[in-house]
Order: structure tokens, then C-alpha cells, then sequence
């Protein structure tokens, strides 16, 4: 590496120690210099051609920040270091004529192919005292560009211009061909092209020339041409190079070689070129004189000048010099246009870049849309060039371009032109479809392998499904439907074909221009009897319940149903009387989601099948369709079906347009089901055969001996199925037998709303001051009160009810009363305790709680027990809640001698005074309420303690 100082001074290192070899004041800082003579014939002549640009005059770098003197790449100097006052100077040469100088100073130091190093940092005793370490450049691309290049004022006006065309957005059309320099910048730098070069390549000055010699002699020499255009080869005169071509000099070569040293032969080749000075002028980055090598081509140059502006031309670009001026079209290189510029350089000639010319732009459905200059010297062209700079249209045929041009009076204009339109400056064309429809095609989708676009040929849809394979597994067979639109309207409607008999062979379904057949599943077909699909029916959108998806929402098909149902009432009226139940909400499938309006096509076409139908549902079948295929596709009628009477429901249209409902019971039994023939909005059921086994199950629990769930028949008794599960056993108590029962339940339950409503009436009434006379008179807290009654009422909706029945379960008593052996239902719930013990006594007593049982005793001797009735306790209503869940009257009144005696597992309820109501009504209620929550208390207390045992 070379290293020069500021005076002038120079010295040459090693590449290893290049680094740390700085010079400050002429010094070097450190040692080991050497100074191969060759090297210094160089740098001499090398100090003879060029001068150096001083430090502290550094050029600033592109970004406007002026680099490092420490960076900065070794200079020429500026003077020779003669004995003369400042030196004597030398003539200044460009700076990249200077690099190449130096480039030649440093190959001679060391291998060629070594790369140079980047300079490292100073040390800290290299830099001058006081002086702060220059900062370390980073390394970026030579001529570095910008990620989005703005517009430049040519794309700026047809920006503005193309904006109300209607075209898509995207990108701005941008100026044709400027990219090629970036590209050509961004591309690593080519190694200096040596051997296979052309034969007709003209020599030139410092040009080498690598001659190997071979036979009786044996050598190979390097030369260089001469500043006086000739070479010297060892034992041979001078001759003549420069100027002349490779071909002439290697013949010369060869025959002088050959007759001079006889028995050798020579083969010439060409080392090293040289470098050419060309002068780059005009619109282009940085104009000035540029270094390149002798086969650089004019792109060569333009991309060393950092490229052509978007202002400058790329079709007039003058090249002149000492053999005359010639014009290049770069789109002949970059574009399509016809030629074959002559691109290579020579010595002294340079490159004028002149302005752009007139442009026009290119747009719509075009391969390459863009902003295309004019050919130099031409004020317009053709439409049909233009096309051929844009690549041609998109499509063959069925164009139409649209010029957005301007008027004599500067106006925009729009007109459409042909092939042979002139275009002028300025003009933008459009390239548009003139009809963008597609013709001649057809499309299968729905339960397809995948959407199939096939040329309609005028044959059918048996020959597009020739494989089998192209139908999704489960297809619904008995119809598929075909949206085709009428000619003569343009307006499409829905057609129905059989997709079964079509793939077996039996039938075709002709196919026409822009068809759309569409395939039904299985799961599209159950979807129609959905809940979501039987609340269109009735014209309602919203979810039945708050956790179903609103179906209505996300499916359009669903809307258009509703809409339909509403305006048309009894056109829905074969399927909307169904009763399929209404759980759940499944979602829309994708092919009502893609054709809304098929659904009330398929409702139309369908026929009901319900009752013992493995899936029951709505299935649309053409005309004329066999219950046998119907059947199929509901998968087939259940075994416990009866086929003696299928019902049959139709409805023909009568001649007076009168639509009748006719029903008709078909006897199926022999299995002939093909030769009942259906039609669309005809209703099939299949009922069910008459059976002993009722639908539900029937739960024993407590003390039988097998417990548990039993199915039951029709007609079964309460005795039969005690006997089914063994009898009783010893510790059983049936007179305190709890049977609960699900519609006795909910009698109750609407019992408790009602009692609950009716106090509540007390309770107005007795706010509005409707009670009976004397109510204000003893000073009662009617606040209080009216507070109670309306927590008791509360609590009596809460609670829930047992449903218990009154029932007799003793096998003995069953058998010799078979009137009172109750009949089962499904669901019944029938617990047999354990024999009790005890008596409760709730209620207005000192110490409530459970006694145990005496042989005997009444009521009044239980409430006796108990500590005995409080103050404002009401015996006149004491009852007493029996083990078999019926309310006797307690007996605690003088006049009523104590009532009959207790049985174990009993409960005697003493009720508070009613006095400070002071109304009978609220009374009865009061005391209807407590039995009903009594009677309830028990039931479950006694099936709660049934169970945990």
C-alpha cells in the first residue's frame, strides 16, 4: 500500500504494515520501507502525468459531508519534491485518471489479486495533540438510491391526468428505461476483462500484450505498448501496435517469430487493458470526465455518471469525437425498437445527454405500462409502436384503447382509437377489454372435489362427470339444481335435474352458455329442517334463545326464506306444519351462503317425510319420483313402523284454481314402496306401530328389594311393578310412601304462582285500607306486615314443588282394593321410607323439634311435649301433615278433644295468630301456603333420605 505525505514526500510498505504507516510532516511512524527500483519508475511516472488534491481541499462526498483526510483513498501529489522553491507543479488530471494512476502504484507493491484494506483507525501517539480520532465511514454503495424514487415532473403529469380514468389503483406509471442504470450500479463491479477479445479490437497505448513462445525457444514475455505505439520483443526489432488491430498484430507476431527464431511458434494474447478517457456531458448524475477501460460500451460510461436523469433522453444521446457524431437509441438496447447502435468508445470522444423529448403514456392492460419517449426528431407516432414499446396488449383480441389526450384549446379530451392513430406529446392511452364478460363456460360447485370451470360445447353434464370421483363422498342424489339464465330476458332462474339416474347412465341434463350446476350433500338437505330454517317459516329471524347463534345474521338464505314466508303465507304451508323440534342452531352451509335463493327453490321442490323415518326431514325430488328413493335418502323407515297405514297427503290444483288437501292411508306392508309416486309439497307419515312398552322409565327407590329404574307398559300398575322388584322390604313404612309425579308437579308449581299472586293481592288490599273494620283501631305495625307477606310470597315462588301424590302402597291393601292401585306414567318416582320413629312439631310452639313416637298420643299430648303453645299461637288451626302427605286437622281446640292419634313420621304444624292481618282472606292464604310448603318440605325430605341409603 502506498502512504504520501503532505509535502510531497513518499513512501512504499508492505501490505501487512500498510496500515499502521501514517506520515505527519513528512515522518514516517514507522519503519521497514523499501523501494523496489520497478516501483519507483512507476510512481515517478505516475508523478510525471497527475496531481494530488490536498488534504484540507477534500472533495465532499455525495451526502455533502466532506470525508476524512485520515480516510480518505491515496492522492497524487500535488508537487514533484524538486530543489525548487514550492516544488514544481504538476498538471491536474481528473480524479478518476488519478485512482487509475494509483490503482497501477499499489498492483506493483504487491499481488494483483490481494484486496486493498481498509485503513484502521490512528493510534492514539499517531494523531496530532489535542486532535479527536476521525470518525469510521461506513461502507455504502457507490452511488446509493433511494427506496421510493419521487415522481418526476413528466410521472406527476400523467399521474394526474390517469387519475380519472377509472383504472384500479396501484402504482404510478414510471418513466421507461431509467431503471437499467440503477440496475447496473447496484451490480458488483466486473473484473478487468482480459483474453477473448474480439479480432477486430484496435490497440492502443499501455495495452499488454502476453506472448508465449514455444519450440526451439521457450519464453514468455508481458509488453506493454509504448508511448510511441510500439513493442519491443527480446531479440526481435520494434514494430508498430497502436492503432492497429489484434488480429493484424498477431499475424505479424507469429510471422516474425517464425522466421526470425525458426522452429518456434508464438501465441499471442492481451493481458491488461488500457484505461480511456470519456467525457460525459448533459443530464446525467454527475457529469465529467470518466476513466473506463478500453472495451467500455456508452451504458459503461452513463452508469459510471451515476445515470441518466428522468430528464435526459434515452433516444437522442449524441456521441462525438474525432471520427464524427453519431446518435444512439438506447430503447433499440433496453426496449424492442429496431437497430443496432455502435456503443463502443474511443479515445477523446464524449457523451452529450440532451433533454428529454416528447413523451406519451401507456396504461390499462398492457404488459409493460409506462411513461415512453418519443424517437428523437419525431413530433408523433403511431398507436400501434407504442403498443410494441408496451409489450402488446394482455389479451389477443377484443381491445379498446381510450386516448385521455388534449384539444387546440388545452382542454382534456377522451376519445377511442384505433392501431393508427398518431399519438403527440402528452397523450395517455388506456388499454381496456371492450366487453370484459366471459363467454362459452360453465361451472360445477357445490359437493364437488373441487369447483370445476369447463367450456360449454353444447354437450351435457353426464360427460363432465364421466369420473365418478369428481362428486364428494354423500352426495344428495334425488335432485341437483342448474341456474341458468333465459336468454331472452337475461334473468337467471333455478332448474332441477336427477343427479342419481345422471351418474348411473339414465338420464342427461343439456348444458348451455354461463350454466351454474350446483350439488346438493346430505348435510345441505337436514339442514332444511333446522330450527333456524323453521323459524324463517314463520317469518322470524332472531335465535330462539339467547346462547343460539343468530343464523337469521349469517345466513342471507335465511332472510330471503323469512320474506318469502311472509308474503306468501300458504306457500310454505306443506312444510312449515312439520313439528321437527327446535334444538339447536347449526350453521349456514357455504352453498346457501353462495346462492341465498335456492333455499325457497329446494322448499318448493320438497317433499315431508315424518314419523318412523330414520331421518326425518324435507327432501326435494322432481315430479314422478318413487317413495322407494324417497325412503333411501331419509335412510329407510324404522322397525317399529307401521306400513298398514302410511298417510299420504297431496295437494292437487283443482280447475278452478282451488288447491284441496287430500289425504290417503296406503297399505305398504308388502314393501312395493316404488309404486307410490311423488310430487313436489307432497307430505308422507310413517306412523308407529301400536306397542305395550310405554316411552319413559319409572324409578323405584328406598326400601324394596331390587330398586331401581323400570320401563314400563301401558296400563302398568302400581302393585305389578312392586311385584317386579321383589315386594317390600321388612323395614319398609308404606303408609309413608312419597310418589312424585311430573304433571302433578307442575299443577303445583302453577299452584305456588298463583297462591303467590293472590297474596300479593292481600297485600294491596290491605295497603289501600280494604282489610275488615277495626284493623287501624288496635294500632297494628301494618308495615311489618305487609313486609312478611310479601317475603312469604317470594319464597313461595322460589320453592320448588314435589309433585307428590297421595297414593296407596301397601301390596296388601292394593290387593284387597284394586280400585286404589294407581296406574304408572313415564317419569313417575315412587320411595318407600324406612318405618319412622318420631313426630315433628313445628311451628308457634316453646321448643319445635322431633318427639318420639308414642302409641296414643294426639296432638295436643306431642304440643305438650314440646314445651307447649306460645302466646299468639292459633290452635284452632293446628293441622298435622300425615306420612301419606294428606293435612287432617290437629284437634288442639277445648271442643275438639286433642283429634285422633298421631302415626309415626307425622308432622303437626301450629300456625302464628293471624289477628294482626286482620283479614280472613290473607288467613286463608296464609294457611294455604304453609300445607302446600309442608307438604312439599316432606315429600322431598323423605326422597332425599330414600336416596342416600
Amino acid at each position: 500500500m502506498t502512504q504520501l505525505d503532505h509535502q510531497g514526500g513518499v513512501e512504499i510498505v508492505s501490505r501487512p504494515a500498510a496500515s499502521a504507516r501514517l506520515f505527519q510532516n513528512g515522518a514516517p511512524a514507522a519503519s521497514r520501507a523499501f523501494r523496489p527500483p520497478r516501483l519507483a519508475r512507476l510512481l515517478m511516472a505516475g508523478m510525471l502525468l497527475a496531481g494530488q488534491v490536498a488534504p484540507g481541499h477534500a472533495q465532499p462526498a455525495p451526502g455533502g459531508a466532506v470525508p476524512s483526510p485520515w480516510l480518505s483513498p491515496p492522492a497524487l501529489p500535488s508537487t514533484l519534491p524538486v530543489p525548487l522553491p514550492g516544488g514544481m507543479p504538476l498538471p491536474s488530471l481528473p480524479p478518476a485518471l488519478q485512482q487509475d494512476i494509483m490503482q497501477r502504484i499499489m498492483e506493483a507493491a504487491g499481488p494483483r489479486d490481494a484486496p486493498m484494506p481498509a485503513a484502521p483507525p490512528l493510534p492514539a501517539q499517531a494523531l496530532p495533540s489535542g486532535a479527536a480520532p476521525p470518525p469510521q465511514r461506513p461502507a455504502v454503495p457507490p452511488f446509493p438510491q433511494p427506496l421510493a424514487d419521487p415522481l418526476s415532473p413528466v410521472e406527476a403529469f400523467f399521474a394526474t391526468r390517469l387519475d380519472a380514468t377509472g383504472l384500479p389503483p396501484g402504482p404510478p406509471l414510471r418513466q421507461f428505461g431509467y431503471d437499467t442504470f440503477r440496475d447496473l450500479l447496484a451490480a458488483p463491479a466486473a473484473p478487468p476483462a482480459s483474453g477473448g477479445l474480439p479480432d477486430d479490437y484496435i490497440l492502443g497505448r499501455d495495452d499488454e500484450i502476453l506472448v508465449s513462445i514455444r519450440g526451439r525457444t521457450r519464453q514468455n514475455q508481458t509488453l506493454r505498448i509504448t508511448r510511441d505505439g510500439t513493442v519491443l520483443l527480446p531479440d526481435l526489432a520494434p514494430f508498430p501496435a497502436a492503432g492497429r488491430a489484434l488480429r493484424e498484430l498477431r499475424v505479424e507476431i507469429e510471422e516474425r517469430v517464425a522466421r526470425e527464431l525458426g522452429g518456434s511458434e508464438a501465441f499471442v494474447s492481451v493481458g491488461q487493458l488500457r484505461q480511456i478517457g470519456v467525457f460525459v456531458a448533459g443530464e446525467v448524475v454527475r457529469p465529467g470526465l470518466q476513466s473506463l477501460p478500453a472495451l467500455a460500451s456508452v451504458l459503461d460510461v452513463l452508469a459510471q455518471a451515476g445515470g441518466v436523469k428522468r430528464s435526459g433522453s434515452l433516444r437522442a444521446i449524441r456521441v462525438e469525437g474525432p471520427r464524427g457524431s453519431r446518435v444512439i437509441d438506447l430503447y433499440s438496447v433496453i426496449g424492442s425498437e429496431p437497430g443496432q447502435p455502435d456503443l463502443r468508445l474511443r479515445e477523446g470522444e464524449r457523451v452529450v445527454v440532451p433533454p428529454l423529448g416528447p413523451t406519451i403514456a401507456m396504461a390499462g392492460e398492457v404488459t409493460r405500462p409506462g411513461i415512453y419517449e418519443l424517437p428523437a426528431g419525431t413530433a408523433s407516432q403511431p398507436l400501434a409502436a407504442l403498443l410494441r414499446l408496451a409489450g402488446e396488449a394482455l389479451r389477443p383480441a377484443g381491445n379498446r384503447f381510450l386516448l385521455h389526450g388534449t384539444d387546440n384549446g388545452g382542454r382534456r379530451s377522451l376519445s377511442e382509437i384505433g392501431l393508427q392513430a398518431r399519438l403527440r406529446r402528452g397523450d395517455a392511452v388506456v388499454a381496456q377489454a371492450a366487453l370484459n364478460v366471459a363467454a362459452g363456460q360453465v361451472r360445477v360447485v357445490g359437493h364437488v372435489a373441487q369447483p370445476m370451470l369447463r367450456p360449454a360445447h353444447g354437450g351435457g353434464l353426464r360427460a363432465l362427470l364421466a369420473d365418478s370421483r369428481l362428486v364428494r363422498p354423500d352426495p344428495y342424489v334425488r335432485l341437483g339444481a342448474v341456474w341458468r339464465v333465459d336468454p331472452a330476458t337475461r334473468v337467471r332462474r333455478f332448474g332441477a335435474f336427477d343427479l342419481g339416474r345422471l351418474l348411473q347412465g339414465q338420464a342427461e341434463l343439456p348444458l348451455r352458455e354461463d350454466d351454474e350446476v350446483i350439488l346438493l350433500s346430505q348435510t345441505d338437505v337436514l339442514w332444511l329442517a333446522s330450527p333456524p330454517v323453521q323459524r324463517a317459516l314463520r317469518g322470524e329471524l332472531a335465535p330462539a334463545g339467547p346462547g343460539a347463534m343468530a343464523a337469521a345474521a349469517e345466513c342471507p338464505a335465511l332472510q330471503s326464506l323469512a320474506i318469502a314466508a311472509r308474503s306468501s303465507p300458504v306457500r310454505f304451508a306443506h312444510v312449515r306444519g312439520a313439528g321437527f323440534p327446535d334444538l339447536g342452531a347449526p350453521p349456514c352451509p357455504q352453498v346457501f351462503l353462495d346462492y341465498p335463493a335456492l333455499l325457497p327453490f329446494l322448499l318448493d321442490q320438497a317433499v315431508l317425510v315424518s314419523g318412523e323415518a330414520r331421518l326425518p326431514g324435507l327432501y326435494p325430488i322432481l315430479d314422478n319420483t318413487g317413495l322407494d328413493q324417497v325412503l333411501a335418502a331419509a335412510g329407510g323407515h324404522t322397525d317399529t313402523a307401521d306400513l298398514s297405514a302410511v298417510e299420504l297427503s297431496r295437494e292437487p290444483l283443482e280447475q278452478a284454481g282451488a288447491i284441496a288437501l287430500q289425504r290417503t292411508l296406503l297399505d305398504l306392508r308388502s314393501g312395493n314402496f316404488a309404486a307410490v309416486r311423488l310430487s313436489p309439497r307432497d307430505g308422507i307419515r310413517i306412523p308407529r306401530g301400536f306397542g305395550d312398552r310405554d316411552s319413559g322409565p319409572v324409578t323405584l327407590m328406598g326400601e324394596f328389594l331390587r330398586p331401581g329404574i323400570y320401563d314400563i307398559r301401558r296400563g302398568e300398575r302400581l302393585s305389578e311393578l312392586i311385584a317386579r322388584a321383589g315386594g317390600l322390604s321388612p323395614q319398609a313404612y308404606p303408609y309413608g310412601a312419597v310418589f312424585s309425579r311430573e304433571s302433578v308437579r307442575q299443577k303445583q308449581q302453577d299452584g305456588f304462582n298463583r297462591t303467590a299472586r293472590e297474596l300479593e293481592q292481600s297485600l294491596i288490599q290491605v295497603a289501600a285500607g280494604q282489610a275488615v273494620a277495626g284493623s287501624k283501631a288496635g294500632g297494628l305495625d301494618l308495615g311489618g306486615a305487609i313486609t312478611a307477606g310479601r317475603e312469604m310470597a317470594g319464597a313461595l315462588r322460589e320453592a320448588r314443588a314435589a309433585g307428590r301424590m297421595v297414593v296407596e302402597a301397601n301390596p296388601v291393601i292394593l290387593a284387597a282394593r284394586p280400585e286404589l292401585d294407581v296406574l304408572l306414567e313415564p317419569g313417575d318416582l315412587i320411595a318407600i321410607p324406612k318405618r319412622p320413629n318420631e313426630v315433628t312439631v313445628v311451628g308457634a310452639v316453646l321448643n319445635p323439634g322431633s318427639l318420639q313416637f308414642t302409641t296414643g298420643w294426639k296432638a295436643n299430648e306431642y304440643v305438650r311435649a314440646s314445651g307447649g303453645a306460645q302466646r299468639f299461637a292459633d290452635g284452632a288451626r293446628a293441622f298435622v301433615v300425615l306420612p301419606n302427605g294428606q293435612s287432617v286437622p290437629a284437634g288442639l281446640g277445648a271442643w275438639q278433644a286433642g283429634g285422633p292419634p298421631i302415626p309415626p313420621g307425622s308432622l303437626v304444624v301450629v300456625p302464628q295468630d293471624p289477628s294482626p292481618y286482620e283479614t280472613w282472606g290473607f288467613i286463608r292464604d296464609l294457611t294455604q301456603t304453609l300445607g302446600q310448603l309442608s307438604l312439599s318440605a316432606a315429600a322431598l325430605s323423605v326422597i332425599t333420605r330414600s336416596s342416600s341409603r
